[in-house]
């Protein structure tokens, strides 16, 4: 369970990283992170650091991709680790 905890606090860290660095580089014209790459992070259990980078760095705020994409795996993924728990008790 440790583990388990620990990688999601690494992929959660990633995403808010990736956000502020992405937004870095939109700022300065430069190479920039794809938007698959970041919906990915947040699919792999990022979703939470991914959404806290959005507001707190306010990058992929008017892209209703991200507005509502994000939220959605952030719940969708909720539900499945509170049907897990359930499930395993």
């Amino acid at each position: 369970m440790q583990v388990i905890l620990f990688a999601l606090l690494l992929i959660n860290a990633l995403g808010l990283a990736l956000m502020r660095i992405d937004k870095e580089k939109a700022r300065r014209g430069r190479w920039r992170i794809s938007e698959a790459t970041l919906f990915t992070v947040a699919a792999l259990g990022g979703s939470l650091g991914v959404l806290a980078g959005m507001y707190a760095f306010r990058h992929k705020t008017r892209h209703r991709r991200f507005t509502i994409g994000v939220p959605l795996i952030l719940f969708l993924q909720l539900a499945l680790a509170g049907y897990l728990v359930f499930m395993l008790r």
